[in-house]
């Protein structure tokens, strides 16, 4: 196997991408985004992670990754598209529908498609094989299908893309022996060979286990707050248990994964899936519960600025998919609060964003929803001359109270 198409050069799809074609696959990128495939083609990387820039500008100079606005003939082909939650909690498959639709013109005999989105179950088998098949080629036959789902942690997804185990989810024997051969040439952790359906519930029950217990975190810290305890302290004690490992609190879930994925669970067993809804509802009012701590401590509107610091999702990445601080940022802004927002990471935004001083002055508290680095190293005696109110909400448990009491704030845990 020579050649490679990946269609999606988001988060997942661009590393894959560089990696395969530094391991010396012809590898063609393929986006929908005029915005993204102009970046790229200027030598742009859009997206940032950590060793990304270095990766991809050392494959797109080598000539063995090119990038384009339509997939071309190739021996494989990786489908790396989103696949969000709709209003009605489904998945939205229409990416899914449109890469592989956009397939059919280019499969040729002896073809591989693997399939990495985050999908419901039964959707490889189910869904993406007849629309290839309108290809006038057969899965299991002329055309080899199988659904091989990332497992990458935002600020290490080129480490993890290499030294994690994978799970190929095959249609037939032949589809998991080619597509194993394939992820070898990159992946120095296991591979595991099962059936599609198998390895798309593996990959959705990684992100609901981990759903669950965040959900179990943040439902301990709101019993800690009401009965007046520290919770990060009781966890900090009841994880001295050796087989206890409860999960830190923060103000929500966000990201691509984690608050989508259980949704495609219920989507397929509503009845059957009562602790996952139950779940999924107290993560998502983790926000609104930010909100009603503000009001306690800063009062009503109009007349209060709230400074809210890190927009991402998770720490030290530009990520901001529905990420729980962009839902208190829309909370405060229909409240009308006053906002000072500021996120050292994120360069492109459709909300203005401010420097760290503008961001804080004249503030009535400091709000920390994502624990960056660049925090813990924030000077409290610099910023006790700005602010108009010494209060700071920390969601993340990222900072030294008694550091920043000692310059005068209270600093409230959440």
């Amino acid at each position: 196997m020579k050649s490679l198409c990946i269609l999606g050069l988001g988060y997942v799809g661009l590393p894959t991408a560089s990696l395969f074609a530094t391991a010396g696959l012809k590898v063609t990128g393929v986006d929908t985004s005029p915005h993204v495939v102009r970046s790229l083609k200027d030598g742009f990387v859009h997206i940032e992670e950590a060793g990304l820039n270095t990766v991809v500008t050392a494959a797109l100079a080598s000539g063995n990754l090119v990038v384009e606005a339509r997939p071309v003939e190739a021996d494989a082909f990786i489908i790396c598209v989103p696949t969000p939650v709709r209003a009605d909690h489904t998945m939205d498959d229409g990416a899914i529908r449109s890469a592989a639709e956009s397939l059919i013109s280019v499969l040729k005999p002896g073809n591989l498609v693997v399939l990495e989105s985050t999908v419901s179950p039964g959707t490889t088998r189910n869904f993406l094989i007849p629309i290839l098949e309108k290809s006038g080629l057969k899965a299991g036959e002329n055309l080899h299908v199988a659904y091989c789902p990332e497992r990458v942690l935002p600020g290490h997804v080129l480490r993890e893309l290499i030294q994690n185990d994978r799970i190929i989810g095959a249609t037939d024997e032949t589809s998991g022996r080619i597509t194993r051969e394939l992820y070898s040439k990159v992946v120095e952790g296991n591979i595991a060979v099962t059936d599609s359906t198998t390895a798309e519930l593996s990959k959705l029950m990684e992100n609901t286990y981990r759903d669950v217990n965040i959900a179990l975190a943040n439902e301990f810290s709101e019993i800690c707050n009401h009965l007046g305890a520290d919770a990060r302290e009781v966890f900090r004690l009841a994880n001295r248990h050796p087989r206890v490992k409860i999960l830190s609190p923060g103000p929500g879930v966000g990201g691509h994964c984690i608050p989508v994925d259980p949704w495609f669970l219920v989507e397929a067993c509503p009845d059957l899936c009562r602790l996952i809804r139950t779940a999924r509802e107290v993560n998502d009012g983790r926000p609104a519960q930010v909100v009603q701590r503000l009001r306690q401590i800063v009062g009503n509107p109009p007349g209060r600025k709230i400074s809210l610091l890190g927009l991402t999702y998770k720490p030290d990445v530009d990520d901001v998919r529905d990420s729980p601080a962009i839902h208190v940022m829309e909370l405060l802004k229909q409240a009308e609060y006053g906002l000072g927002l500021y996120d050292p990471h994120v360069k492109r935004s459709p909300f203005e964003l401010h420097g760290l001083i503008p961001a804080l002055e004249s503030t009535d508290c400091i709000v920390i929803l994502t624990d960056h680095s660049e925090f813990k190293f924030l000077d409290p005696r610099q910023i006790a001359s700005v602010v108009r109110s010494k209060h700071v909400l920390d969601t993340r448990g990222s900072l030294d109270a008694s550091r920043w009491a000692a310059e005068g704030f209270t600093v409230h845990r959440f």
